[in-house]
Parts: structure tokens; C-alpha cells; sequence
């Protein structure tokens, strides 16, 4: 069986909670707490290896664990996209390519080297390293792409959560209506999802004076907590089938 979840409507709106928590969790740190992006992201970078460290371990898929991990993802790719963004000086467009670039070079090394990019096949320690690589990066070019749409180009934040929404839906047009790889829809929505999450946090804590709600970051944060924690509860999930056990 594969080490991640079915890929389910469940699924999707769990993870869409979780990117918005990486915003506002990440926010938490490096802004209301002072931090800085290069402290926060080494905090981050700490928790992001144990948590995966842990979920590879695992003999099976454990929900709780699997989630963890992807938080762990978005928080970090939060603040190290921040750094790269601001205290770098490169900007959003050119963080934007960079991270477009390293993901693209992480499937593809997945591609060669295992014959296949679908997270149904992530059953084992090599595939999931693969895996998580490609996720870091799609969390923190999530990140990226949502402020540079958001901000630098003036559309606000509610604009940016419509603009990635309305992608999200030519996606799952496409699934239905036609013959586009199934795989390639999916990391499309897979990092589409984390831009949606960015602007919606932002939407949620950033100040009045800036297009926000003025939400505190961290009463934001329990709540996102909290619904991932009763939607995992109440709605269990099951890892996705591996192809070959579909074959057998």
C-alpha cells in the first residue's frame, strides 16, 4: 500500500487547510514573535525533518502522521519563501523561477529514476524522499507564486484566492471532461492549493491597512488546527492503492 492518502474531496480540503495554516503559522513566527525568516525557517527546517523523518519511518500510512508533515512543509516553505523573497532582495517574480525550476528538476530526476511521478506509487524509503523533496518545493513555490499574484501585481488578497480558485476549477474540469494525465492534474492542483492557502492566511491576519482581516495569527492558526484535527477524526482516510496491488 502507498504511504499517502487516497486521493480524495477529502483530501483536498485538508490540504487547503493546511497551507493556509503554514501561512498564518509561519506568520506567527517570524512576524508577531519576531523572529525573523532566517531563524523561523531554521525552527521550521527542524520540525520538517523530524516530521518526515518519522512519517518514513512508518511501517504504514497513519494520518496523523502524513499531516504533519505537510504542515510541517508550508510552515517552512512559508518563511524560507519569505527570506528568499524579501531578505534576499530577489523578489517575487524571481523566487517565483527559481522554485518553478526546482521543481520541475525534482520531478524530473523522480521521473527517471523510478519510471513513474504518481503518489500512488509512494511505498517506499527512496520514493518517499523523492516525494517529500518535490513537496518542499511545491509548498514553498506555493508560497512565492501567491504573494507575487497577491501583491506585486495588485490584485489583493481576496483577488489572488479567486484567481487560484479559479484555476483549481479548470483543473477538475479537465479531470472530468478530458484526457489529460491524471498525474500531471494532480501536482497542477497540488501547488495551485498552496497559493489559494497563502492568500487566504494573508486575508486572515494581515492588517486592514494592507487588505487583511486583522485576524491574530495565532487564534487563526488553533482554528485551522482544529478543523484539520476533526475532519482527519471524523473522516478517516485510507492510503491510496499502490499499481501494482491493483494489478495483482
Amino acid at each position: 500500500m502507498s504511504k499517502v492518502p487516497e486521493v480524495t474531496l477529502m483530501f483536498w480540503i485538508v490540504k487547503i487547510l493546511a497551507t493556509t495554516l503554514g501561512e498564518t503559522g509561519g506568520d506567527a513566527l517570524s512576524m508577531s514573535m519576531n523572529l525573523g525568516y532566517a531563524v523561523s525557517s531554521l525552527i521550521f527546517l527542524v520540525i520538517f525533518i523530524s516530521a518526515v523523518t518519522v512519517q518514513v519511518r512508518a511501517k504504514a500510512f497513519h494520518p496523523a502522521l502524513y499531516w504533519i508533515a505537510i504542515v510541517a512543509t508550508t510552515t517552512l516553505g512559508t518563511t524560507v519563501a519569505d527570506y528568499v523573497d524579501r531578505s534576499l532582495g530577489i523578489g517575487y517574480l524571481g523566487g517565483t523561477a527559481i522554485l518553478v525550476t526546482g521543481l520541475a528538476i525534482s520531478l524530473a530526476i523522480w521521473r527517471w529514476f523510478e519510471g513513474s511521478i504518481a503518489v500512488e506509487t509512494v511505498a517506499t524509503p527512496r520514493v518517499e524522499a523523492f516525494y517529500w523533496v518535490t513537496i518542499m518545493f511545491s509548498q514553498t513555490l506555493g508560497t512565492a507564486l501567491g504573494d507575487w499574484v497577491a501583491g506585486a501585481n495588485s490584485l489583493g488578497f481576496e483577488g489572488g484566492a479567486l484567481i487560484f480558485s479559479a484555476g483549481l476549477a479548470v483543473i477538475v474540469a479537465l479531470h472530468f471532461w478530458s484526457r489529460i494525465s491524471t498525474v500531471s492534474l494532480f501536482w497542477a492542483a497540488f501547488v495551485l492549493t498552496r497559493p489559494l492557502g497563502a492568500t487566504v492566511g494573508d486575508l486572515l491576519d494581515k492588517p486592514v491597512a494592507l487588505g487583511g482581516l486583522n485576524f491574530s495569527r495565532f487564534a487563526a492558526s488553533a482554528v485551522l488546527i482544529v478543523a484539520m484535527v476533526v475532519l482527519v477524526r471524523l473522516v478517516p482516510q485510507k492510503a491510496g492503492q499502490h499499481p501494482a496491488r491493483s494489478e495483482a
